[in-house]
């Protein structure tokens, strides 16, 4: 598999390629919000959504089904206490 890695020279704003061999596949850097203040969109302000505590949906089971637009869905909570929303 080959891989391609850009650099950019923000001095000059010229892009450089180049290419090396590797497996794996490039990793996503994403910034995990701290605050429920960092998480919501711009337009958006905590006082403007309702937070649920999940303990207070899931009453002791770990999974649930949320009735949505005549859809049913289903809430779970997976073993590494992760939340996955299946239709």
């Amino acid at each position: 598999m080959m891989t391609m890695k850009v650099k950019i020279n923000v001095a000059n704003g010229h892009f450089a390629r180049h290419a090396s061999s590797g497996t794996s596949q490039p990793k996503m850097m994403v910034e995990k919000p701290e605050t429920l203040e960092q998480a919501l969109p711009k337009r958006k302000t905590a006082d403007d959504i309702q937070v649920l505590e999940s303990a207070e949906l899931f009453r002791g089971s770990n999974e649930i089904a949320i009735r949505h637009d005549g859809a049913v869905y289903r809430l779970k909570i997976t073993r590494q206490r992760k939340l996955i929303l299946n239709k």
